[in-house]
């Protein structure tokens, strides 16, 4: 495959979208867990015994008081939410993208990639935040649910349905600049050691993971306000995200809002790379099964043709093989730009 047809990927079917963004959302999310886990506890309002030190201390107690599982408590939340949550985020974004560009000139290009990753953020964040919202309160220290149902039985009916989105304005407060910034990064990274944007895995790797670490490190402040409106820790009711801020600075000052810096960075600079590098891969292996599939019917119907006339043979030859490139689930009339500005995603 080369590299237009590579370019053609992301653009051909919602399928091959949706399967590669399901795969590339649970092990960006599951693979560096554990690193999750340590930064939810490192952003309580009141650091509980398994919450207080180092990365090492808190990953160390957890596994020491609580056994060794601990640390992926939650995780089947996560594998729940984050596989039809960026199935729907990759699919929405290309879509939309692709419908936005071919009635846009060229120079406008970048306003439609930002008003698609907003709309496909909003989408993604409603489907995460319910599991965001389990993942994080199983995680706490002495978290007093069993499991993924009890923990979703009891919040629905002790707090309602709303507790479920308490932290939805905050999630994409956090996600819109996130992306944003993750785009720009990647991009840059890419133009570096991509610029043709061919199917690289140690380009895809290298700048996802720059693309990770630098939006993680701006986004901390908003991921904290998220993490306590999730859990609910303290005796006080936390409301919405100026309440959260204020909490958040009455409790630990400036430096509070940078609580478990260093775990996020760590969990998100890995996951980012992962999420990429399968998003691609998959995409890619997909892709080019369905070139493949369509290959061999079309291969098939000429065989099946030549008996027929040869002359018309040829004729259906030249008209099926020049739809061939960037065949898929879906046809479009256009490629689009390269991927997700989602390479861009």
């Amino acid at each position: 495959m080369d590299i237009d047809d590579y370019e053609s990927l992301p653009t051909t079917s919602i399928g091959v979208n949706m399967t590669a963004g399901a795969f590339a959302g649970i092990m960006e999310h599951c693979v560096m867990y554990p690193f999750d886990s340590v930064k939810t506890r490192m952003q309580a309002l009141r650091p509980e015994p398994g919450g207080g030190g180092s990365i090492r201390a808190v990953m160390s107690r957890m596994v020491q008081q609580e056994g060794l599982l601990r640390p992926i408590r939650g995780m089947s939340a996560m594998v729940a939410g984050a596989g039809p949550a960026h199935a729907l985020y990759f699919s929405c974004y290309e879509f939309l993208k692709n419908r936005m560009v071919s009635k846009t000139t060229s120079q406008f290009n970048h306003l439609v990639y930002g008003a698609a990753g907003c709309v496909a953020t909003i989408l993604h964040d409603g489907v995460m935040n319910p599991a965001e919202v389990v993942k994080q309160r199983l995680q706490m220290y002495n978290s007093p649910y069993r499991n993924v149902l009890d923990c979703v039985r009891h919040i629905y009916r002790t707090e309602g349905i709303f507790a479920f989105y308490r932290s939805y304005t905050t999630q994409l407060a956090m996600n819109v600049p996130f992306q944003s910034l993750h785009f720009i990064a990647y991009e840059f990274g890419q133009s570096i050691m991509n610029p043709q944007h061919a199917y690289n895995p140690q380009a895809h790797i290298l700048a996802g993971a720059m693309a990770g670490a630098v939006a993680a490190a701006c986004t901390t402040p908003l991921d904290v306000c998220k993490t306590i409106l999730n859990t609910q820790q303290v005796d006080v009711q936390v409301q919405g995200m100026v309440h959260a801020f204020k909490l958040v600075y009455r409790f630990g000052g400036v430096p509070g809002y940078f609580r478990g810096l260093k775990a996020r960075i760590i969990y998100q600079t890995p996951a980012t790379a992962i999420c990429w590098s399968t998003y691609e891969f998959f995409k890619y292996f997909l892709q080019k099964r369905e070139d493949g599939r369509h290959f061999d019917r079309i291969s098939s119907e000429n065989e099946d043709l030549s008996s027929v006339s040869p002359s018309y043979t040829s004729t259906i030859s030249r008209t099926s093989t020049a739809t061939f490139s960037g065949s898929g689930l879906i046809y479009n009339k256009s490629p689009g730009p390269v991927l997700l500005d989602v390479t861009r995603s």
